[in-house]
């Protein structure tokens, strides 16, 4: 992963990331749950947790013209997080992602030009498609992710 850039290399299976990290600005959590609360741990003062995985928050209602008895659900919703967040001296806000075919063809333009390096553990043709699936449900796929290629 040091090869990659990352300045610290936590290992999730045997470190807490948050006793580990400290001070950042930002944080993305794609997971949600417990791991978004610890995640609140390793901003530093006016960083925020943006999440894709957590609560919906009143600025995504807003966003969404969600009608006065949404929004109010949706503030219950993310108000526990929000609470520690604040507390903390920090802010959290939910990002909702959508399918975006301009995202996607500016992505592919990122990873032609050799700009975003996937880490790939292993790949495998279509045919073997149960075969990587039970290699990723075995836990045996390590560092990056497992493709399965649609063409040979």
């Amino acid at each position: 992963m040091k090869g990659l850039g990352a300045d610290v290399v936590v290992d999730y299976t045997t470190q807490a990331f948050e006793t580990v990290l400290r001070d950042y600005d930002v944080v993305l959590d794609t997971v949600g749950g417990d791991t978004l609360g610890r995640s609140l741990q390793v901003l530093k003062p006016g960083g925020i947790v943006v999440s894709i995985a957590g609560p919906p928050d009143p600025a995504f209602a807003k966003r969404a013209g969600a009608n006065p008895v949404v929004r109010l659900a949706i503030a219950a919703l993310s108000f526990r997080v929000r609470q520690r967040a604040r507390r903390r001296g920090v802010r959290y806000s939910y990002l909702f992602m959508k399918a975006s075919g301009d995202q996607l063809r500016e992505i592919t333009t990122l990873l032609d030009a050799g700009t975003i390096r996937p880490v790939v553990d292993r790949s495998f043709d279509f045919t073997a498609t149960r075969e990587a699936l039970a290699y990723v449900e075995e836990g045996r796929a390590k560092a990056g992710k497992v493709v399965i290629r649609m063409t040979s």
